[in-house]
């Protein structure tokens, strides 16, 4: 393996902890890394404006994989890079299992319009809505989620962990499921990609267009959605209180994202 060419972070409980609270030697090192000529790129559940808006408020505008790897762009100008959708057939059976499961979700869309299309009851956690909201718009979701350019599906911070994990087996080898702990909003989220698909898929099509290696990457994530993105990479990190499938293939552990620990990637670039 030659030097490091791109580190990709994920976000919530990697580069940041709790509301989106960055530790000033995280700032650092990023700017260091930039200082060294190593490009960084950030690979996260979220949604474009909520990946696009934390970071915009501390000066960083790195290309990125959203929605676990539906959709790659740069954040700067919002230029398309890559983009995996839903297929029609597919989208009308996970909104049908959410649905069985007593549970109306948020569909992400890529659409200039909208960025999301929620239900008159979504189940998502109501300061969760609230963000979506400027966003959103408020429709029967069996009307539309055939004809939409639909990304993904997901609720945040969710009450019940059961009927979220029996929407996962539920829709096994239809769909890729990522039930974990909700952070800022607590309870359990949940997020429905089209099968297939991970974060790395998306930094593959990026490393694709920009012609860097991908035996020459860093990546660094905390959670079961980064598994794919860890084992992709030359060298995996993951903040000590990471959860185990994250851990287990991590090639160094470090210090938890609220004490600064994404700084100590320098040392391995």
């Amino acid at each position: 393996m030659g030097a490091i060419e791109l580190v990709i972070t994920d976000l919530d409980g990697t580069l940041w902890s709790g509301h989106e609270i960055l530790h000033p030697d995280t700032v650092a090192a990023w700017r260091e890394l930039e200082r060294r000529g190593i490009e960084v790129m950030v690979a996260t559940g979220r949604r474009v404006a909520a990946t696009r808006d934390p970071l915009a408020r501390v000066g960083l505008a790195p290309a990125a994989v959203v929605m676990n790897g539906a959709l790659v762009l740069h954040l700067a100008s919002g230029e398309r890079l890559h983009r995996h959708c839903h297929e029609p057939v597919a989208a009308r059976a996970i909104l049908d299992a959410f649905h069985d499961a007593g549970i109306e979700p948020c569909v992400y869309v890529d659409d200039p319009a909208c960025a999301v299309l929620v239900g008159p009851e979504a189940s998502t956690h109501p300061a969760h809505l609230a963000a979506l909201r400027p966003q959103a718009r408020v429709v029967e979701l069996a009307d539309h989620v055939e004809t939409a350019t639909v990304l993904m599906f997901g609720v945040v911070g969710h009450g019940s962990t059961e009927s979220l994990e029996g929407l996962a087996a539920a829709l096994a080898g239809v769909a890729e499921v990522h039930v974990a702990p909700g952070d800022q909003w607590g309870g359990t989220s949940c997020t429905v990609t089209p099968a297939g698909l991970s974060k790395w898929v998306g930094v593959l099509r990026y490393c694709e267009r920009h012609g860097i290696d991908p035996a020459r990457t860093l990546a660094v994530g905390d959670g079961p959605n980064d598994v794919e993105l860890l084992t992709g990479a030359s060298v995996a990190v993951a903040p000590a209180d990471a959860q185990p499938a994250a851990l287990g293939i991590a090639d160094h552990v470090v210090r938890s994202t609220r004490d600064g620990g994404w700084a100590t990637i320098v040392e391995f670039v």
